[in-house]
């Protein structure tokens, strides 16, 4: 048993009980090879390794690319990002066979992916990389996961960024006759970027104010509610003879990428820190900030679950105070009332009741 460097990268050389030779890759620290070796002669010790016939000897690089192109890019929309994610996990865990992966292993993963890039983006990693597993158990090409039990880093809380009334009128008018209509829709509708490149003619209900989304994030088809900016905004869009979609480009696909517009017209208006996804925290933070209850928000941004909505509650505090304020002028007379030394306070309210100007706080 041994370990040696080879391109920068340590690997270990350890044989079986049944005299089989194994080389694994481990990485760039000595240190962590040296222990993974360690492990690797207590296994042996143990007879862990004994029924390593049972498990098929599959490159981890060779699985991930089965499993996307069986998997992830027939079943998932995010098979983009899966991809990414893949990539990532392959410079980590290329060149070992699936069996010989450990909890162990994906802890130590965890630990040297977290000196590159954050929590959000290790636990992405990290979910890929469990439901990779999980098919390799499901097909019959591994025995157990060794990703299950393997805990996700805590996050912190998600990310709110939005734009102040004021913000909104400066990308405007620093936008592009293309950009423009596009950052219209998003900022009145809340709808992702997605939504709005997929967008076609024939979803588009003018007579009755809605726009018809089949193809969302959480695969329920929805509808959209146009204002006037919005219908205005699609209006002004110059349809392309060839093509369904209602932006798109010269070839009449659809669009995919608005970036070198979009930051030069966030440049212009002096905005820092802004993605494209941030003009649909500000379509829910606008609202809530207007008034709106947290369920019509719910609706409104198509969430399932309201606790993803409730992260804009504390931008209503105004709206808060309204309610309270609402309250006082409702039990006011009641109290202008009561001071009437010839009524008592119950005969007061059963008055009240009777004329119905006393009205359920609920209601």
């Amino acid at each position: 048993m041994g370990l040696f460097n080879k391109n920068g990268n340590w690997h270990i050389d350890y044989r079986l009980p049944d005299g089989k030779r194994l080389r694994e890759k481990i990485g760039k620290s000595k240190k962590l090879a040296e222990t993974v070796l360690s492990k690797r002669k207590v296994e042996i010790a143990e007879g862990k390794f004994l029924d390593v016939r049972k498990n098929e000897k599959i490159k981890f690089e060779d699985f991930a690319l089965e499993y996307f192109n069986i998997h992830s890019k027939v079943n998932k929309k995010s098979w983009k990002s899966d991809y990414y994610y893949l990539e990532k996990l392959k410079t980590f865990f290329g060149g070992r066979y699936l069996y010989t992966i450990t909890i162990q292993d994906i802890e130590c993963f965890k630990v040297e992916r977290s000196k590159d890039v954050g929590p959000a983006s290790v636990n992405r990693e990290l979910g890929a990389l469990k439901t990779m597993f999980s098919k390799a158990v499901i097909w019959g090409k591994l025995h157990n996961n060794p990703a299950q039990k393997v805990k996700f880093l805590k996050e912190p809380n998600g990310r709110l960024r939005f734009l102040e009334k004021e913000e909104i009128f400066k990308v405007l008018t620093n936008s592009t006759e293309k950009l423009k209509p596009i950052l219209l829709i998003a900022l009145n509708t809340g709808m992702r970027k997605g939504e709005i490149f997929g967008l076609k003619w024939r979803d588009i209900d003018f007579k009755r104010g809605i726009i018809n989304l089949y193809d969302t994030k959480n695969g329920e088809n929805r509808e959209v509610y146009m204002n006037e900016p919005v219908k205005a905004a699609l209006i002004s869009v110059k349809k392309h003879p060839e093509s369904s979609y209602v932006f798109c480009g010269k070839d009449g696909n659809s669009l995919h990428d608005i970036r070198k517009s979009f930051f030069t017209a966030l440049s212009k208006s002096d905005i820092k820190d802004f993605h494209f996804h941030d003009l649909r925290h500000t379509f829910a933070s606008q609202l809530v900030m207007s008034g709106v209850d947290i369920n019509t928000v719910r609706e409104l941004m198509g969430h399932k679950d309201i606790r993803m909505t409730l992260r804009y509650s504390h931008l209503s505090p105004s709206y808060k105070k309204r309610a309270v304020d609402i309250l006082g002028k409702k039990l006011d007379t009641f109290w202008t009332l009561s001071k009437n030394e010839d009524v008592s306070p119950n005969d007061e309210f059963t008055q009240l009741v009777e004329n119905k100007q006393v009205i359920n706080i609920g209601a």
